[in-house]
């Protein structure tokens, strides 16, 4: 009994190995990265793009469909701190004359 699931064990095993090209080892570990890296930029990253387009497309399309979307219809008041009517200095523009 015991050697009967060990020789169906060994049986996976070398149809597994098998049904990977017979390769072992590093050769067998770099094969899958480079079948794995092609995979990755020929199938699986197109469609990803693809559907990242069509959300903005769609996201888009519902935005500028929208009629009660909001639109900015006022200037923004401008920093008092930043345009000198705050701590600044009124006349900066302008040089000084030295006093004698």
């Amino acid at each position: 009994m015991a050697s009967s699931w060990r020789r169906t064990f060994g049986n996976m095993r070398s149809f597994v190995s098998n049904s990977m090209g017979g390769l072992r080892g590093g050769s067998n570990l770099a094969s899958w990265v480079v079948a794995g890296t092609l995979a990755y930029f020929l199938w699986i990253k197109p469609s990803q793009d693809l559907k990242r387009e069509q959300q903005e497309k769609a996201a888009l399309a519902a935005a500028e469909s929208d009629p009660y979307r909001y639109v900015e219809t006022r200037k923004p008041i401008p920093d008092p701190q930043v345009t000198g009517l705050i701590y600044g200095n009124k006349n900066k523009d302008k040089p000084t004359k030295p006093e004698d």
